[in-house]
Parts: structure tokens; sequence; C-alpha cells
């Protein structure tokens, strides 16, 4: 099948799923956007195994598509610390940390721009039933500053770690501080447990969560920093940014001429 056939094919799945009939879009642009929507809103539940391998085949071919980053091929700008301006689901490296909610199931609206929701599409229906297994044992919405760690199945890394990150309503308070901090810590000791040599962070809470960007990046290198030197860590860490204020501020900080 080639990668038209493939979309087709999920996006008839989907919409016979639902019950639903539409007229599907000629183009690959609304095609890719309609697929991505019909995953967005998929509740989790159980698929065919043919939905599956099609899927899988589908989403690394799109994957690759977008061009792989090897962290192997990035230098560091600092020792083991690393600065990569990018879509954070391209990057090969043992774990990403993914900005999540706290019912942790992935961003249900379609083709929305977040991070959570990128991650959740291109790594495929099987996330978010993860996620959905993880937190029905839980019994309950995940604490901020707190991670998970679930496979990253058609992702280029290996895990993907979830941490929800603090809301910041007006002002910035230092709970809001202390609870960021515990996201870095938290993603980075579960990391280490779970054996990851190298892992990527997004900038998170610095959406839609309103935490101011500097203030951010502040917390999150000086927490890195203080983390390896406290425990002799020699996990290497990616700081992924996306927009480009965001690259001035960590390039300013980590004293990147």
């Amino acid at each position: 099948m080639t990668q038209t056939e493939k979309r087709l094919f999920l996006i008839d799945y989907l919409l016979s799923e639902r019950g639903e009939k539409i007229a599907i879009p000629a183009d690959e642009y609304n095609q890719k956007r309609l697929l991505r929507s019909l995953f967005n809103i998929r509740m989790p539940k159980a698929v065919t195994q043919e939905f599956l391998s099609i899927q899988d085949e589908y989403l690394q071919e799109e994957n690759r598509s977008k061009g792989i980053t090897d962290i192997a091929d990035l230098e560091p700008v600092q020792t083991d610390i690393y600065l990569w301006q990018g879509d954070i689901t391209t990057l090969k490296c043992d774990a990403i940390v993914n900005a999540a909610n706290a019912q942790m199931l992935g961003c249900f609206s379609p083709c929305h721009v977040c991070i959570d929701n990128a991650t959740h599409t291109y790594a495929g229906v099987q996330l978010r039933c993860k996620c959905n297994e993880i937190m029905t044992e839980q019994g309950f919405d995940e604490p901020t500053g707190q991670a998970k760690i679930t496979p990253a199945y058609n992702l280029p890394c290996k895990y993907i770690i979830h941490t929800v990150g603090p809301i910041v309503g007006g002002y910035l308070t230092n709970e809001d501080c202390e609870l960021l901090k515990s996201c870095y810590l938290s993603c980075l000791k579960l990391a280490e447990k779970s054996g990851c040599k190298s892992m990527a962070f997004c900038c998170i809470s610095t959406g839609v969560f309103g935490f101011p960007q500097k203030e951010a990046a502040q917390i999150a290198i000086s927490t890195v920093k203080e983390y390896k030197k406290t425990t002799g860590s020699d996990i290497k860490v990616i700081f992924n940014v996306f927009k480009d204020d965001d690259l001035m501020i960590y390039r300013d900080l980590l004293k990147i001429v």
C-alpha cells in the first residue's frame, strides 16, 4: 500500500468506528488534517491488529519524512547538555518529555498545536490506550510535578515521560516554581530508573499553562545542573525549544555565543 492508500484506510476505519460518513478531501494536506483530527478525538479502546499494522507503517514513514535528528549527531553546548530547536517528536534519544494534562490522555482538540497533541498523534493510538490503562489503575488525576513513563510506540525515541506542569494564574508564585522544579526532577529520576542515558525536555508549562518563559528556562537549567552535580549522573539532556524567543532565552542562559 502507498502512504495515500494507508491514510485512506485509516480514515475509513476511524469514521466507520464512529458510525460517520463524510466526504473525504481529495488533497493530501486536508486528508492528513482529517486523519490527525480523528486520532485526536478517538477515545482509548481496542482496535484491530490490521489497523495497528497499517497505522504503524504509516506513522513511521511520516515520522521519517519529517526528518529524524539523532542525539549522536548533536554537539553539546556544555558537558552532557544540548540545545536543539525543532519538533521534539523527531528526536532520536532514549526519552522525550511530554507536557501533559492531569487526565494524562493527550490532547483531544483536533489538530491543536501543543506538544501533547503532536506526541499522541505521531506515537499512535496505542499511546492513549496505555495512558488510560495507567490512569485507570491509579484511580485519580496525575498530580502536578510528578511523572509517568510509557513506550514511544512509533516515535524515534524509546520512551515518553509525561509530566503535568503548574498552571500559572496571574502572578508567578514560589509554589509554581517549586512545582515546575519537581517536574524536572521527577522526569530525571524516572528516566534514569528506566535505564535512559539521554532525554529531551520540552519547555514545560510555558504554553497555555502560562509559566513565564525566562523563569521557566532558569528553573529547567538550574534543576538539571543541580541534579547532575548532586547525583553524579552522566545522563545527556537536550533542552528542546520550538519558538525563536525560547531559543534566544536558552542561548543566553547557557552562555552560547
